[in-house]
Parts: C-alpha cells; sequence; structure tokens
C-alpha cells in the first residue's frame, strides 16, 4: 500500500508518494517550477487563486503518477500540508467567491488590534492564546467591511487545506487546529471562538463541519477519481498547517521539543503541555495537530515572513547567473559579521515578531570600497538568522527553550551559514531528517486511515542526516554580530 501527501505552499504545490510498509519515497513532484505568483493590488497585500493552488497539484499529482506507476488501489489514503491562515470564502455552489487573502497579507491588522482592544487583551489571550491580530478571522472582516457585496456570498469560508480537500472529496470541513491558526477557537471553552466572532458580526454558520486532525474525513469522488487517475476507495484522513505539519514531519509532537523551517517563510515551533502566550501575542499560540481537550498540546510558533523571499530577491538582483550553491560558497569567503554589512529581512508584510509592524527590509554598513556580492550574500544569511534569535529570545521568555532544533535538510538549511550560525548563535543543536512537508503528510494520512497504528510506527524510518553542534570558539564573534544586527532593528520598532 502507498499513502500520497500534498503540500499546498505559496511557492508551489509539492506531491509525494511513500511507501506505506517502509515510509521510503516512491515519487516526488512540484509545481510550477518558478515560484507561483503572489498577487499584490497595495502594499501589504498579498492573493492567491485557490484553482491555482488545485491546476499545480493536478500537473505535481499527474508527474507521481507516471513516474510511480502504481496502481490507484494501492493507494491508501491522502494527507494534506498546506500554508496557514489563508482564508477561502465559498458559495452555496461550492465556488470561490474572491482569491484567498494568504498568510503574509497585512490588511486585516487594523481589524484585529481593534477587536483586541474592544474585547479586552487579557480575556482574548486567556481565550484565544492570541490576539486576533492579522489572522484569518480578521481578514474575513475586512472582507465585511470593505467587500460587503462579496461577503454576502459566503456560504462557509476555509483554509487552504480544507479547499483542496473540499475538491477531492466533495466535503466542507475544518479541523480545530486549523480554526486556531485563525484565532477562531476558544481553548477555555473548547468551542468555537463566538467572543471574537460576535465583536466581528459573523456568525459561526459560515464554519464548517469541524472534523478530527487524523481520521478519516472522506473518500476522493468518483469524478474526481476519473479526473485524477485516482480510486474513489482513497480516504482524505488528515490535513494540517504547514508549521504544525513540519513539526509532525520532525516527529515533534512532545512538550520540549522544537522544530525549524527556513522556506519562503520562517518558522520555529515548540510544543508545550500548558497554556502559554506572549502578552504582546509576537509569537502565537495553536493547538498542534496532537492536541485535545484531554490532553493539551500546544504549538508555540515564531514566524518571520521574510526569510527564503529574502535570499531568492537577492538571487534575482545579484546573483542571477549563480545557483543557490555558488551564492553559499562565495558567501563562506566572508567572515562572520560580513564586515560591517547588516540586513534587516523584513520585507514580506507586517511581521507578527514586531508587533505587526511593516518596517520593511533594511540593509546598513555598506563600503563601496571593501564589500562585494559575498558581503551581501552572507549577510542576506545573518540576517535571517538573527531574526529568529530574535524570536526565541521571546520564545524563551514563556518557557520554550531550544537546546535541539529539528529541521528538514532543504531550503535555507542546505546552507552550511545558515544553519551554522543559528547553532552558533542560539548554542542549539541542529538535527537535520530526511523528509520535508508533503512526506509528513502522507505519513500523517497513515496514521489519520488507521494504517499505522501509532505515531512511532509512522515515523520509524525517519533518518538523522546531519548534527551540527554550535562551535563555542565562534561565540563571541556570532555574538557581536548579532548585537550590530539588534542594534540596527531598534532604530527601526
Amino acid at each position: 500500500m502507498h499513502l500520497l501527501g500534498i503540500d499546498i505552499g505559496s511557492s508551489s504545490v509539492k506531491v509525494s508518494l511513500i511507501s506505506g510498509e517502509n515510509g521510503d519515497l516512491v515519487a516526488s513532484s512540484f509545481h510550477p517550477k518558478q515560484e507561483m505568483k503572489i498577487t499584490a493590488h497595495e502594499a501589504g497585500w498579498a492573493e492567491q487563486s485557490p484553482e491555482l493552488w488545485w491546476e499545480n497539484m493536478k500537473l505535481a499529482l499527474a508527474d507521481v503518477l507516471a513516474e510511480s506507476k502504481v496502481a490507484p488501489e494501492t493507494i491508501e489514503s491522502i494527507g494534506i500540508s498546506y500554508q496557514m491562515h489563508g482564508l477561502v470564502m465559498i458559495d452555496k455552489n461550492m465556488d470561490v467567491i474572491r482569491p484567498s487573502i494568504i498568510w503574509c497579507d497585512s490588511r486585516a491588522a487594523q481589524y484585529g488590534d481593534q477587536a483586541f482592544d474592544e474585547i479586552g487583551g487579557q480575556r482574548c489571550l486567556t481565550n484565544l492564546l492570541n490576539s486576533p491580530g492579522n489572522f484569518t478571522a480578521s481578514k474575513l472582516k475586512w472582507v465585511k467591511e470593505n467587500e460587503p457585496d462579496l461577503f454576502a456570498k459566503v456560504y462557509k469560508i476555509m483554509l487552504p487545506g480544507d479547499y483542496i480537500a473540499m475538491k477531492l472529496s466533495g466535503e466542507v470541513q475544518t479541523t480545530v487546529s486549523g480554526l486556531s491558526e485563525g484565532i477562531m477557537w476558544n481553548f477555555k471553552e473548547n468551542s468555537m471562538a463566538d467572543l471574537l466572532f460576535e465583536n466581528y458580526g459573523f456568525s459561526t454558520d459560515i464554519i464548517p463541519e469541524i472534523v478530527p486532525t487524523f481520521a478519516v474525513q472522506g473518500q476522493v469522488s468518483e469524478k474526481v477519481a476519473n479526473e485524477l487517475g485516482l480510486s474513489s476507495k482513497t480516504k482524505i484522513s488528515y490535513r494540517a498547517g504547514d508549521q504544525p505539519n513540519n513539526a509532525l514531519s520532525l516527529n515533534v509532537l512532545n512538550p520540549g521539543e522544537i522544530a525549524t523551517t527556513a522556506g519562503t517563510s520562517g518558522v520555529v515551533y515548540g510544543v508545550s503541555d500548558e497554556i502559554k502566550y506572549d502578552p504582546q501575542s509576537r509569537v502565537n499560540t495553536f493547538a498542534h495537530v496532537n492536541h485535545t481537550a484531554e490532553q493539551a498540546r500546544l504549538g508555540v510558533l515564531l514566524c518571520i515572513n521574510g526569510t527564503g523571499i529574502l535570499n531568492a530577491w537577492l538571487k534575482r538582483m545579484v546573483g542571477e547567473n549563480l545557483s543557490y550553491e555558488q551564492m553559499n560558497e562565495l558567501a563562506s569567503k566572508v567572515a562572520i559579521g560580513s564586515n560591517g554589512v547588516t540586513i534587516l529581512p523584513f520585507g514580506n508584510g507586517a511581521e507578527r515578531v514586531l508587533n505587526n509592524k511593516n518596517i520593511g527590509s533594511q540593509l546598513s554598513g555598506i563600503n563601496f570600497n571593501i564589500h562585494d556580492k559575498g558581503h551581501l550574500l552572507r549577510a542576506t544569511q545573518e540576517g535571517i538568522v538573527f531574526s529568529f534569535n530574535y524570536g526565541m529570545e521571546i520564545m524563551q521568555n514563556i518557557g520554550i527553550n531550544a537546546s535541539v532544533i529539528r529541521a528538514g535538510k532543504a531550503n535555507m538549511f542546505l546552507s552550511p551559514i545558515f544553519r551554522n550560525t543559528l547553532a552558533g548563535i542560539s548554542g542549539a543543536t541542529i538535527e537535520l531528517y530526511n523528509t520535508d512537508g508533503s512526506v509528513g503528510a502522507a505519513r500523517g494520512a497513515g496514521v489519520g486511515s488507521g494504517y499505522y497504528k501509532s505515531f512511532n510506527e509512522a515515523f520509524g524510518s525517519l533518518t538523522k542526516l546531519e548534527t551540527i553542534e554550535p562551535d563555542l570558539t565562534k561565540k563571541a564573534e556570532y555574538e557581536a554580530a548579532y548585537g550590530n544586527w539588534k542594534s540596527l532593528l531598534e532604530k527601526f520598532i
């Protein structure tokens, strides 16, 4: 038997097929081959068409089926990982009403701030664990206030993974974990967040059926099975936001464990069994994939919007003829601290870690006579790592300490500079594994369908590829560079 994982990112959609028996990767593909378009009609906006995710999912799935040549009926179940916080609105015909307002869109922050004040900060934090901020519910409030004709057509709202599951099965559903990432779940009451819905003027009727994160949530419809070359007996049995799913992919499920990613955005995600929240909501607390009312498993999430997107932007600007590996080689010739060049990576919308301020990316310390491309490339990677460390200091204040950080060996973690700098400044050991979001989603599907009887069975084949220990002999150099970076940041916040 086989398990299929779908990962709906903002840059691409990836599909992976694994062997249920041994967890080995059978085939994998992603589309588009260039970064998926994000539309920004105004500064701070970011939208994508849900139909675009579906079309790219179909292309990647076709590649996987062609490469693997597996019989459709051997695909036991499907798991879905997706970019968090996106707002998908459908009408009664299950047609999308408008493009999705995605995670890095900052237009709704004012509505979240207003609700936080009106409801009361302490009440929000103790019930919702977060400020409504710029999350999914606030995005819907923006639509209600600015596009009332479209809002009037809303039948249900969903997250991006819910939309893909609906396209596959015809079932309109969501999860507690998904609702919590939209700040639509009340942890104290273990129910939908009526206090926020009432403030925003929404009816809870717009929320789909709530299903468990791990469960048989539906099956591929006959129409879609015929269209895509799947079997109508294949189950949809797992869905989760990309960061909880990344933690699952790394078998990070228990208190004290920490996962991180550094793709378009960057995330550090720690698991707790206690109610933990930052009073300023600079890091956020959501229901983890294995959270229940009886056994709390909460994910404390630090998100930096400007991570891989900054590195990709710099490649277009100064490294167009270079591969990322060549960029890393140039950067490695420059000493720690980039000889005084400092970059703040905050150029991808308002940053929660900066109290939802949008300060833009900043470049400082350039000397035309001594600095070259290598200094810019190293300063970029250091700036991203230092933004991680800045957020991790906030996480430490609420009891999430990083002694070991797990990550997939992908994206920015392919760079020795990036991972050595993260280990050096944080003091944490970095462990890199042979997994990604789509493979994790496939394993999650196996748990949800009952193919795997436990998480230990599902992750028995997870392999550690590399361990990076902090270089204590360079600790002072890393701290000096971080101090210089932090001094620049303080000028803007």
